[in-house]
């Protein structure tokens, strides 16, 4: 037997991704619901199961499906309302410990992070080893258990990461990554969907391995740079680096699903206002303003709704939803909405001198600061325009490209 060291890696990069989390955490917070199927919902009036613990899998409970529809699969299915604050505290403790192992650390989303251990290795051992320290390190702070996969790349790590749910650890050498890959369909692979999937079926592409068959040009002609990335991503050689900046936000928005069919303008005008405000805090929180806000209504047969434009820059959740009752005005002719939606499009650093000719009697600056410490201090809305005291109970959700800090740290 040889007693040689294990090779270094010339890169190495580990995905962990929390199982069934926010299942787990209402597990681990009570535990008369461990080994039970629970599945959770944007409060008890959900009808959408957000996530479900392994146990609901177990019956062909999946997120997404609708409680009804699980009920039938396993009539005594236990429905927990989600708790998003507490789902981002755990998340956010997760985060930070990881940093403890590298420095190189990607939030991918609210449960899944990338690290890039490659400098790692003549601290910390080899690449397995920080594996195991990753899931270690991930109990500790949280008592909740999650799979890794490890690999020489981003792409090959995420996909290790799946093979072994749940506490599963996964690990594919670098060298070893093209071999493994070979058979794995190429939608298997996060990034690459169904459409792109069609563009490479219809070219003889169905795996990993048929990609070597392919010319990289005819990827990069019909998709750009994604389309090479595609390519390396099939050969186990994703040359995507771990990023953890967060870049300026394109865009801030907030929406929320109303009651079904909902047709009553007060309703409606509640539900305006309770998005705008939460948009406008989040602006503010971040010394932002924006000028062109999309409003939309979700009908069942799509959106209705416009980009609008306040005369300045603002912050202001009154002015915002001042376009709201346009476009209520302007574009809804009494259908069933199913959902509002109100996004600042072009958010950017506050303007510190105030405008020339801004209306002085439209300046809610002074009022917004203290409705903003106060919630800040005591929670969100606990100061709030008298119209949202009847806004909706259900809960917030935390959004898909929620981050631990920075303009994304919100629900």
């Amino acid at each position: 037997m040889s007693d040689s060291p294990p090779p270094h890696w010339s890169r190495a990069i580990i995905l962990m991704d929390m199982d069934a989390f926010f299942a787990s955490i209402e597990q681990y917070d009570q535990p008369k619901l461990r080994g039970r199927p629970i599945a959770i919902t944007n409060g008890m009036q959900g009808t959408c199961i957000i996530t479900c613990s392994y146990e609901a899998r177990a019956y062909g409970i999946k997120t997404g499906m609708r409680l009804k529809e699980a009920r039938r699969l396993y009539p005594d299915l236990i429905q927990r309302p989600a708790n998003p604050e507490r789902y981002a505290a755990v998340s956010s403790n997760i985060m930070s410990a990881l940093q403890d192992i590298s420095p190189d650390v990607e939030v991918f989303s609210v449960d899944e992070a990338f690290l890039d251990v490659t400098r790692c290795q003549k601290l910390l051992g080899p690449p397995p080893r920080i594996a195991r320290l990753v899931k270690q390190k991930v109990f500790e702070v949280s008592g909740l258990p999650c799979s890794v996969g490890a690999s020489g790349d981003k792409t090959t790590a995420k996909y290790a990461a799946k093979q072994n749910k749940p506490n599963g650890l996964v690990i594919i050498p670098p060298w070893e990554a093209r071999q493994r890959l070979a058979g794995v369909s190429v939608t298997e692979l996060c990034g690459i969907a169904d459409g792109i999937g069609r563009f490479l079926a219809e070219r003889g592409v169905w795996t990993c391995g048929d990609m070597v068959h392919l010319p990289i040009g005819e990827l990069a002609r019909r998709f750009g740079n994604p389309g090479r990335r595609i390519w390396y991503m099939c050969q186990g050689e994703d040359p995507a680096k771990v990023d953890n900046r967060v870049p300026p936000p394109k865009s801030i928005g907030h929406g929320k699903v109303v009651p079904p069919d909902t047709r009553s303008r007060h309703i409606l005008l509640i539900y305006l206002q309770h998005m705008s405000e939460k948009v406008a805090t989040r602006l503010r929180r971040h010394d932002m303003q924006a000028q062109n806000f999309f409003i939309g209504l979700l009908t069942r047969d799509g959106w209705v709704g416009d980009k609008l434009q306040t005369v300045m820059p603002t912050n202001d959740g009154l002015l915002i939803f001042t376009l709201g009752k346009k476009i209520l005005r302007a574009n809804w002719q009494g259908e069933g909405i199913h959902q509002v939606q109100v996004t600042a499009l072009d958010p950017h650093p506050a303007a510190i001198q105030l405008e020339l000719f801004e209306d002085p009697l439209a300046d809610h600056s002074g009022s917004n600061r203290v409705m903003d410490a106060i919630n800040q201090r005591y929670g969100e809305f606990a100061l709030t325009p008298a119209r949202l005291l009847n806004r909706s109970s259900m809960p917030n959700v935390i959004a898909p490209a929620w981050k631990p800090f920075g303009h994304r740290k919100t629900v």
